[in-house]
């Protein structure tokens, strides 16, 4: 513990997290801008976090894809990423992300904010526990719904359309949909369709953070007769306008963000780890100090 603790000093602290999805790679405007590389135990983050004041707030922020946008969606090192905002104290996390429209109302160039995921990957590991220790947390609500209410009312304030709640669908690319999954993921209710968000908020909910995420949608997937099926170019264009709305929201929000938080999120493993104390390997409590330490016994 000691060790680990001396080799990454904690050397800068934030209290929101941003994760900048496919577009949003940097933050402006940041005042005393600070690159900070850490180690985690479960190996480098995406890139290095980037901290500094923002409308008042603590922020760090983190480049999902890596600094120019190096890693496929099953590259991304999840629990790294999460961790890593964990070890640099932050609470609350606001993701940005591109994703695909599944319903006619929802258009190109406007924003969703859901609140509920269904997971299509297969090749990911989206939990912190195993190795000699089982948990299990609730993940009835995936996202935490007092962090996207801030977001909510931010988003209010301005002239974006935005869409409260919905089922994000995450898939595991790196390709995208054929038109009978695309036509079946609309048949099921989906909102959009993206390819990243689903681990973030479990491993967020098992690292007690909040999470909540600002879907941008670029396009309307494979399923729309009358639109083009969704490429690189067409999604790049719609996708610079988004940012620039999306920046918008979270130097709204990011202000709102303040003090003891009243959700369940910050309690999500109190009931969940099964194993004995006595019985969890020693490397096991190493590697997830950050997480178990309120929990388990000295």
């Amino acid at each position: 513990s000691k060790n680990f603790q001396q080799e990454n000093c904690y050397l800068d602290s934030a209290e929101i997290g941003i994760i900048g999805g496919s577009g949003l790679y940097s933050m402006e405007s940041l005042q005393g801008e600070k690159r900070v590389s850490l180690k985690t135990p479960f190996g480098p983050p995406s890139a290095p976090y980037v901290l500094g004041d923002w409308h008042g707030r603590r922020v760090a922020f983190l480049a999902r894809h890596g600094e120019g946008h190096l890693l496929l969606p099953t590259e991304i090192p999840y629990r790294a990423n999460i961790y890593g905002f964990r070890m640099l104290g932050v609470e609350r996390i606001l993701s940005v992300s591109a994703v695909g429209s599944m319903k006619e109302e929802i258009a190109p160039g406007e924003i969703v904010l859901p609140d509920q995921f269904v997971d299509r990957t297969r090749q990911r590991i989206s939990t912190f526990f195993g190795g000699g220790i089982a948990a299990h947390i609730s993940f009835a609500e995936p996202i935490c719904d007092e962090l996207r209410g801030i977001v909510r009312r931010a988003a209010a304030r301005t002239e974006v359309r935005i869409h409260d709640g919905g089922t994000y669908l995450c898939m595991e690319g790196p390709q995208f949909s054929t038109r009978a999954e695309s036509l079946l993921y609309r048949n099921w209710g989906m909102s959009v369709i993206g390819m990243t968000n689903l681990q973030e908020a479990k491993l967020a909910r098992e690292a007690e953070l909040c999470y909540a995420t600002l879907a941008l949608v670029t396009d309307y997937d494979t399923w729309h007769e009358e639109e083009e099926s969704v490429n690189v170019g067409s999604v790049l264009d719609i996708l610079r306008a988004n940012v620039a709305r999306a920046r918008e929201i979270l130097a709204g929000a990011v202000p709102l963000v303040s003090g003891t938080r009243k959700c369940a999120c910050s309690n999500a493993l109190r009931d969940a780890i099964l194993t004995e104390q006595s019985r969890i390997p020693p490397e096991t409590r190493q590697r997830l100090r950050l997480l178990l330490e309120k929990y388990l016994e000295a």
